[in-house]
């Protein structure tokens, strides 16, 4: 008699284990769906009031950083803080990307290019200048004997272009003010860090390159003689964003720690229009390795911040930018409403309100 089990036994027990392992795989996988419908927080829903304990954020703005610390207001937050030394769109995408960072503060450009590169994220705080024309950003680097004197001179001259970034975005929009394409001009794609669009104009790579911040004041003072200026582009170019991955905001306790720093950054930027000289000495000097006098121009080139409870026209401009753009480099147009998280809109006026 053979001692191997009967062929009926054997199948009904391999049926009976499949059942139990599937059974077991179905509340596992039954499980894990209830946590996620648990855990994540859909876009539509109200903000969580409390942040639970043990949240943490990692945050790129280090400006901001300084500014809490100066303003004694750094250790008030109800959660953890690590503090990234990333800024600027294309460090902080990749940031995302790498699932290193939570939030970020960037222009508007940003946003855009992430979405179009696959990387959905929602913008949930905007900052702007009160007086955005005489207050720009950015003015126009002219090289020596570039011969540029208006818009309507940048015909055929060669232009630094950053893609992906503000600086880059501007002058497509610059070249629209002038009745220009970017077929009458030729563009040099250039990084747009330090100080590599004022050696691109002192030594003539580029005709004509958008500057930020001190080089501004700087590259005219320090190539003037040999006949280097700037001029201005008279078009707005304040939009200051805090942006985060849309998985981010799915998270209920990351999504109120991020209402918290909303509120935070915005009263830090008062902070910092209120207190100057604080500011000039304990950031541009100290933190930037700037003189007092450079300090005192980018304080009043920036003037007073605009921290608006509607972001309508700002979602407005920021189309008219996204179709810009799509324009120029063939990607779809998106749209802008669709980059901005409402249930933020109106936390950073609030918390400033009667502050200004």
């Amino acid at each position: 008699m053979s001692s191997d089990p009967s062929p009926r036994r054997t199948i009904r027990r391999s049926a009976l284990v499949a059942v139990a392992l599937l059974t077991g795989l179905t509340s596992l996988s039954a499980c894990a769906g209830d946590d996620k419908t648990v855990s994540a927080l859909a876009a539509d829903a109200p903000l969580p009031a409390q942040v639970p304990k043990g949240t943490k954020l990692i945050v790129g703005d280090p400006a901001v950083k300084v500014a809490l610390t100066l303003s004694g207001q750094i250790d008030k937050f109800s959660f953890d803080i690590e503090w990234a030394n990333i800024s600027g769109g294309p460090q902080t995408t990749e940031a995302f990307r790498a699932d290193a960072l939570d939030i970020g503060a960037v222009a508007e450009i940003p946003a855009i290019h992430a979405t179009w590169t696959g990387l959905p994220v929602k913008i949930v705080a905007s900052k702007f200048r009160k007086d955005p024309i005489n207050h720009p950003t950015y003015e126009l680097g002219i090289a020596p004997g570039a011969g540029v004197k208006t818009l309507a001179d940048l015909r055929g001259k060669k232009i630094a272009y950053s893609p992906g970034q503000a600086q880059g975005a501007l002058m497509l929009r610059v070249l629209k003010k002038a009745g220009l394409t970017k077929n009458d001009v030729t563009l040099v794609e250039l990084p747009s860090t330090g100080d590599v669009y004022v050696n691109a104009l002192a030594s003539k790579q580029v005709d004509v390159a958008p500057l930020g911040g001190v080089n501004n004041k700087r590259y005219p003072v320090k190539y003037g003689r040999d006949g280097a200026t700037t001029i201005p582009h008279g078009i707005r170019d304040d939009p200051s964003h805090l942006y985060a991955r849309t998985s981010t905001l799915q998270d209920p306790a990351k999504a109120a720690a991020i209402a918290e720093y909303v509120q935070a950054w915005a009263r830090a930027a008062r902070w910092v229009y209120e207190h100057p000289q604080e500011w000039i000495e304990g950031y541009y000097v100290k933190d930037q390795g700037l003189t007092p006098e450079d300090g005192r121009y980018l304080v009043d080139q920036a003037g007073e911040p605009d921290i608006p409870a509607d972001w309508s026209e700002a979602i407005a401009r920021h189309q008219e930018t996204i179709e810009l753009l799509a324009a120029e480099t063939g990607n779809p147009v998106l749209k802008a409403g669709d980059l901005y998280d409402l249930r933020y809109e109106s936390l950073g006026a609030n918390a400033v309100k009667g502050g200004a």
